[in-house]
């Protein structure tokens, strides 16, 4: 599938209550607490509220009024075109209250996570082919060598797992950015999904950006557009950690005051990129975190515990991206590295490419290049650590030239003096420190 030219499938709309594949008494009891919690007296403001098309919310409405938990207040709004007003009965309000001390969650309804699965298939991550132009265009601030884009490509297109090893200071972390910005399509992503009668949340407006231009009101019938709104329209997700992920963190949340779940940062990912930078500087081992993988990664699904213990099956549909400044065979054994897919060295420019950054980052901000303090640069200091150029040494280099000419109160220049300063700063020197 070209994601550029086929849109991904958006989930389709349930027209009635039997397509929710909801239980119904927490489909009423949602709707008893998002009215008792908001306010809600109208049909059209209850459709965008609990997030389900007019007809379905009608139902609702018509199902809790059989039971006498709803009735119709007598009057007619004249400012939202004369339509009926609800409001909950002695009894309602009971069992509101009484649903809220059972789960405190109220708003969009849940979808069910067999339902979600249907839609993780038709938005996978394994759907998308990509090409070479795309991964150019998204890593055109970098300077890559050839060789590496031959491997990323194949790597991005397979959506399973890449390690990205090297020293430090490369561009890793630039390079998975980049494979996120290559990626450029909408996924959806569901307020929240229900299992066995638990609700878990997963849209996370700090790990999703909702896409604007797309706005879909349930109220209104429009052919244009039309998806089920229990899901906001995103870009594809990306989730990055670093030194702070831990095990745990891969477990569903529950909160106890609310009695809900929130879903773990790699089913927020779903559909996306879970970045794991700086793997070697967790707490626990990278092995034992890579072993935490090895079943989602193989099998594209992963398992998670509800609070009685239960445990139940989860699509896992991520493109994981680890990163590292070991060597692999320092942090993993064979098994583990058999396991993921590919494995890039990314490693420092050449010195014919260190130059092009140089000369690009220095055009950047506005400080003409000189060409003695070049041969200095080259012939006089990089042999002093055995020519090991690394891709965040020029921007290093230029940025202290610039702060030296500002405190100096001279025009932007370079210099060999105003190198060897800059250089000082981008090493320490060893040295016993007298205490």
């Amino acid at each position: 599938m070209n994601m550029h030219t086929t849109a991904v499938m958006s989930p389709p709309t349930p027209r009635t209550l039997e397509e929710m594949k909801l239980p119904p008494v927490m489909m009423r009891d949602i709707l008893l607490k998002t009215i008792f919690r908001k306010n809600i007296e109208l049909v059209s403001e209850l459709c965008k509220a609990v997030c389900l098309p007019n007809t379905v919310t009608q139902e609702l409405v018509d199902m809790a009024r059989e039971q006498r938990l709803l009735e119709a207040t007598g009057t007619l709004n004249a400012n939202s075109g004369n339509e009926m007003g609800y409001q909950l009965t002695d009894q309602g309000k009971a069992r509101a209250l009484d649903a809220l001390t059972q789960s405190e969650y109220f708003g969009a309804m849940p979808v069910p996570l067999a339902v979600y699965k249907e839609q993780v298939e038709r938005q996978s991550i394994r759907n998308i082919q990509i090409t070479r132009d795309q991964l150019t265009s998204a890593m055109g601030h970098l300077i890559l060598p050839n060789s590496l884009l031959d491997q990323l490509g194949p790597a991005v297109s397979a959506g399973r797992s890449i390690l990205m090893y090297g020293p430090p200071g490369n561009g890793k972390s630039s390079i998975s950015n980049g494979i996120r910005d290559a990626l450029g399509d909408k996924v959806y992503v569901p307020r929240a999904i229900e299992y066995a009668g638990q609700v878990i949340t997963v849209y996370d407006p700090i790990v999703h950006n909702a896409v604007d231009d797309i706005v879909d009101d349930p109220t209104v019938l429009r052919r244009a557009k039309r998806f089920d709104t229990r899901y906001v329209c995103c870009e594809r997700p990306t989730v990055v950690t670093g030194g702070e992920l831990s095990l745990k963190m891969l477990d569903l949340v529950y909160n106890p005051t609310a009695r809900t779940y929130q879903a773990p940062l790699q089913l927020k990912s779903t559909g996306g990129i879970f970045i794991v930078d700086d793997l070697g500087r967790q707490e626990e081992s990278p092995q034992a975190l890579i072993n935490r993988w090895i079943v989602p990664l193989e099998e594209g699904k992963d398992i998670l515990g509800l609070q009685s213990g239960e445990k139940f099956e989860v699509p896992f549909d991520t493109l994981v991206i680890f990163s590292t400044n070991f060597h692999p065979n320092e942090i993993f054994d064979q098994a583990a590295l058999r396991r993921i897919f590919f494995k890039i060295k990314i490693d420092g420019p050449n010195q014919e490419n260190f130059l092009k950054i140089f000369a690009l980052v220095a055009r950047h901000k506005g400080i003409p290049l000189d060409e003695p303090t070049l041969i200095h640069l080259l012939k006089k200091k990089y042999p002093t650590i055995d020519n090991v150029y690394a891709n965040y040494q020029p921007t290093f280099l230029i940025d202290q030239m610039i702060s030296i000419c500002e405190f100096e109160g001279i025009p932007y220049q370079m210099s060999p003096d105003l190198i060897d300063r800059a250089w000082a700063n981008m090493f320490v020197k060893d040295e016993k420190i007298v205490k």
